[in-house]
């Protein structure tokens, strides 16, 4: 069965009048556009009140992403990481309700203990727990697979957008069917980033499945 999918763009850069037209141009209207919620020195630009306003006003919904830590090691590492992230998420008027992504590279330290801290810390809080992840490359899989044995929650609030398959970037039409790689245990993927290194424009191209869609802000 041909899943639904939406087709949208990621940024570690902010999103201005010319990276917008830029990508409207080269690839099409995204329909959502991820951004990270705090700054890194070196490695993203943070979202601010102006850029969430000037996407919204063009009709386009924010994946907001939270990558200001570098391991994701122990659980009360967990609980300072998912705290962070819904300060800044709540700091910028993200409804309740809305998923927020922990932003897990394969080159990352991950033990079962972390994750299941972001899923309790965020059961508490009205937002909902992401992880952004590769279940092929590093600690991910087998993290994530101790943490769903291990706590319930995890089981049933994850939401899981994938780093794999990693496929040319495109625009809509010539996006692949949504088919993206898993964890080997039970795993609510509702997102992929299929595209890297787009020509043109400093963006990732992604899908998504309309349920993720919809938790959205």
């Amino acid at each position: 069965m041909k899943l639904r999918a939406l087709w949208g763009v990621d940024s570690a850069v902010k999103v201005d009048e010319k990276l917008y037209n830029c990508v409207t141009s080269k690839y099409g209207k995204p329909k959502f556009w991820g951004r990270y919620l705090t700054r890194k020195e070196g490695v993203n630009d943070g979202l601010s009140k102006e850029e969430l306003l000037f996407l919204h006003i063009r009709g386009i919904r924010i994946i907001p992403i939270y990558n200001d830590f570098s391991s994701a090691v122990g659980y009360r590492s967990g609980q300072v990481a998912a705290r962070n992230a819904i300060f800044h998420a709540s700091r910028l008027k993200f409804p309740k309700d809305t998923v927020v992504f922990a932003n897990i590279e394969n080159f990352f330290e991950v033990n079962d203990s972390w994750i299941s801290a972001w899923v309790d810390v965020f059961f508490e809080s009205g937002y909902l727990p992401g992880f952004y992840h590769d279940p092929l490359k590093g600690d991910f899989n087998k993290a994530y697979c101790a943490a769903v044995k291990n706590n319930a929650r995890v089981k049933k609030y994850s939401i899981l957008w994938s780093a794999e398959p990693r496929e040319e970037a495109s625009n809509e039409i010539d996006a692949p069917l949504f088919q993206p790689k898993k964890p080997s245990c039970v795993a609510n993927v509702l997102g992929w980033q299929y595209g890297r290194e787009a020509q043109g424009c400093p963006i990732e191209t992604n899908l998504i499945l309309f349920k993720l869609y919809q938790l959205l802000w």
